[in-house]
């Protein structure tokens, strides 16, 4: 890993525990509730970006060993697998978003240099180099964020965030989001649920890089 791509990785560091910082609270009253995106509630979009991690490192670990590992099984092995992790509870959820988030960075860090170039596909996109998975994961974190419509908005992206060159359909989707920002008011939130109770040695699940 470069120092660009150590760079980005920090950046998914931050911008993860700032997400999980809002699912660890979330009720579950509100996590039933619609999303800023159609069709989902907060759960589905939670379990999106679980299962996103989930196949990104499936990437990382193909580029690494030369071994066929795809993102998904099938684009209905996807679909299934944001559906049941939906159901999940809250706990149970923001446990397997940190997890899943933690196991994806482990294998980030420690990927060989010359597997960074190896070409990579998820379903039937358009082949592209492993380094990209980085941006990937970091605009999937912070897009939808904001879609969980709990006041995390274009405004609070980090500087480096909002001014990152992004390629299409990432620069376009970044966009979406600032001129839906305007018009788009958060639902106000039932009062948070409290965080589990700190134990020495015992990570939480909404601390993932280590225990508070």
């Amino acid at each position: 890993m470069d120092a660009a791509q150590r760079q980005l990785s920090d950046q998914i560091d931050q911008a993860t525990q700032r997400l999980i910082d809002v699912a660890r609270v979330i009720t579950e009253p509100d996590l039933r509730a619609p999303s800023l995106l159609p069709g989902w509630t907060r759960a589905h979009v939670l379990a999106h970006l679980a299962r996103g991690a989930d196949a990104m490192r499936n990437l990382l670990i193909e580029a690494r060993t030369g071994h066929n590992r795809p993102a998904y099984a099938s684009a209905e092995a996807r679909d299934a697998g944001i559906e049941a992790g939906a159901g999940r509870t809250p706990s149970d959820l923001t446990t397997d978003l940190a997890d899943s988030a933690m196991a994806f960075r482990t294998v980030a860090r420690k990927l060989p240099d010359d597997a960074w170039r190896v070409q990579v596909q998820v379903l039937n996109s358009r082949p592209f180099p492993a380094h990209q998975l980085l941006t990937r994961r970091l605009v999937e974190v912070e897009l939808h964020h904001c879609d969980l419509g709990t006041g995390y908005s274009p405004g609070d992206w980090p500087a480096a965030f909002a001014a990152m060159k992004l390629d299409k359909p990432m620069r376009s989707q970044r966009e979406d989001r600032l001129k839906n920002a305007a018009s788009v008011q958060a639902p106000k939130l039932r009062p948070p649920r409290p965080p589990a109770p700190w134990n020495p040695n015992q990570r939480l699940p909404g601390s993932w890089l280590g225990t508070r």
